[in-house]
């Protein structure tokens, strides 16, 4: 369908961040320490792929409770040549898994995962096999220009010296507290007294500062085939975790071609399975390509509606097809056709929130970071990793100050489905680390954390910029709204009205002070000036990098 122009708002708001502009790189985290790390690279001569890398690294220091060695992620790559590469980095169930090693709780909607003790959740047997560090280093290694040792200065060094703790980082500790206390090593760093420590503490990470020096020297293989591997697996043997190193030594980074998906003239490109991004985000444009979404005006019911009614369609066929490809066939070709989307969306009724089933046949983590970096080059990197919960499984390895993912409760714990335990399975995921096209040139690139909520909040901030016109500020702030096919969620900042006129149509509204988390964003202007985003939901900071070196051939005179 033609798109008009945008109507006007029916929901108003205001973006509390600024932008930042530069035409030589941007880096954009959710810590300004990380960004910092990464415009370092930049500036000392290396390429996005060197940033993204030491802005990771040091977020596992300045963001500990979002993402850490020992957890996994996407690296979504573009570089200058226009060539797209995804790096699948996420973890995998250890070889000693089943399907049946919890005792399922519920099967409710937004229940499914409940298990008794809450054993995927807190604790050794929630940890799978970690994909991270293997991932970032295979990414330099493949990608970057500069040796791992200088990528990993920045973090060694805010590990060693300490950095001042913010408020938001205080406040995670204190919703997690008593889980924290279950772990003497976190106790000991993060909680005063049985209290969390307070914004402006000065956190010094000794251990951990060991254990970033030791991948300096040995790379990757200090936890895959080395001292901090044998760290983790004599944890795991002596309190029931069920890593060995076996599976340490069996686990490889997948590379993976990505999703592509076109809507009103843009190329959407995102990872492929076991990510539900590139796939269902393309599904869920599909479906509202069929209506003029600008011109219904952003946050109104009719909007929300279609956007409501797009995400349940997903989610239902999301449970059914999609999941590891070396362990499910995924039908991503019929997701993601056009043909497909309208035998869905002739289903919808503007007037009905309706329970969706799945229209095929049967064939995750809160708390996660991102980052968005584009170089001078023309090289883009946008990756989402994560430990999984706010401090993972709240469990540290004694002597190494790494955090462990808890990367098991992605799994469906019931037996026999798509998203079912199996030894080596490598965990679903929803990060949506997106790049989108106009004519083959960059147009945007962007991500966030925020579990389920993640693909679904990139494609409303695709929404926000291609059809409500939004800046790239206003698309990453905007209120956003979330429903799996139960609840429907909205930010506070929806007026009551247009909450209202959703409870007509059946939706259940339950208001929400923040939907998922601190999206960042880059957006690319044709005259080669880079603009970078973060939005109030996290300490995001974005760091641009303009001006250079003298003119060729001039000197300094008197």
């Amino acid at each position: 369908m033609h798109a008009s122009p945008p109507a006007p708002r029916i929901t108003t708001f205001a973006c509390e961040k600024r932008p930042a502009t530069g035409s030589r790189g941007m880096v954009v985290t959710n810590h300004p320490l990380a960004s910092a790390a990464g415009s370092q690279m930049l500036l000392a001569g290396g390429n996005a792929v060197d940033a993204a890398v030491a802005s990771l690294f040091a977020l596992t220091v300045v963001e500990p409770m979002m993402v850490g060695i020992l957890g996994g992620g996407l690296s979504h790559i573009r570089m200058a040549d226009g060539r797209h590469v995804v790096l699948d980095g996420l973890s995998t169930a250890p070889l000693r898994a089943t399907a049946e090693m919890y005792d399922c709780l519920s099967d409710e909607i937004g229940k499914q995962r409940d298990v008794r003790d809450r054993a995927n959740v807190v604790g050794p047997k929630a940890v799978a096999v970690p994909g991270a560090l293997a991932g970032w280093c295979e990414a330099l290694a493949r990608f970057g220009t500069l040796p791992l040792a200088d990528v990993l200065q920045p973090a060694i060094a805010l590990a060693e010296r300490g950095f001042v703790v913010t408020p938001y980082l205080s406040n995670c500790i204190a919703d997690n507290v008593a889980d924290l206390a279950r772990d003497p090593g976190l106790t000991a760093l993060l909680l005063r007294d049985g209290q969390a420590i307070p914004a402006g503490t000065r956190l010094a990470q000794t251990d951990y500062a060991a254990s970033l020096r030791l991948i300096a020297q040995q790379g990757a293989a200090a936890l895959y085939d080395g001292p901090l591997g044998k760290a983790l697996t004599a944890f795991m043997a002596a309190n029931g975790g069920l890593i060995g190193q076996d599976d340490l030594a069996a686990y490889k980074v997948e590379t993976r071609e990505p999703i592509r998906g076109r809507y009103r003239g843009y190329e959407i490109v995102g990872p492929p399975p076991p990510s539900s991004s590139g796939v269902h985000i393309a599904q869920m444009l599909n479906i509202l390509e069929g209506y003029d979404i600008g011109a219904l005006g952003f946050g109104s019911p009719d909007s929300i509606h279609l956007l409501a009614e797009a995400l349940k369609i997903a989610f239902a066929d999301r449970a059914v097809a999609t999941a590891d490809p070396a362990f499910v066939k995924v039908p991503v070709a019929r997701l993601i056709d056009k043909a497909y989307a309208d035998e869905r969306r002739e289903l919808i009724a503007m007037d009905e929130a309706k329970a969706w089933s799945a229209g095929l046949a049967p064939g995750e983590s809160n708390d996660t970071t991102h980052v968005t970096v584009a170089d001078a080059e023309g090289n883009v990197v946008t990756a989402t990793q994560t430990i999984n919960g706010l401090f993972g499984a709240c469990t540290q390895i004694p002597g190494t100050g790494m955090l462990t993912n808890n990367y098991m409760f992605n799994f469906d714990p019931h037996p026999g489905r798509a998203l079912s335990i199996a030894p080596g399975k490598r965990v679903f995921t929803s990060m949506a680390p997106m790049i989108v096209l106009k004519d083959g040139k960059l147009a945007f690139a962007l991500g966030l954390p925020g579990a389920l909520r993640i693909f679904p909040s990139a494609m409303q901030a695709i929404v926000n910029l291609i059809d409500h016109g939004m800046t790239l500020q206003e698309a990453v702030e905007a209120p956003r709204i979330w429903t799996e096919g139960g609840v429907l969620e909205l930010e506070e900042a929806f007026p009551e009205a247009v909450a209202e006129a959703l409870r007509a149509r059946g939706h259940r509204i339950v208001l929400m002070p923040r939907i998922a988390g601190g999206m960042n964003a880059i957006r690319f202007d044709e005259d080669g000036t880079l603009t970078g985003a973060a939005c109030w939901r996290a300490d995001g900071t974005p760091v641009a990098i303009s001006g250079g070196l003298a003119r060729a051939g001039a000197r300094f005179t008197i």
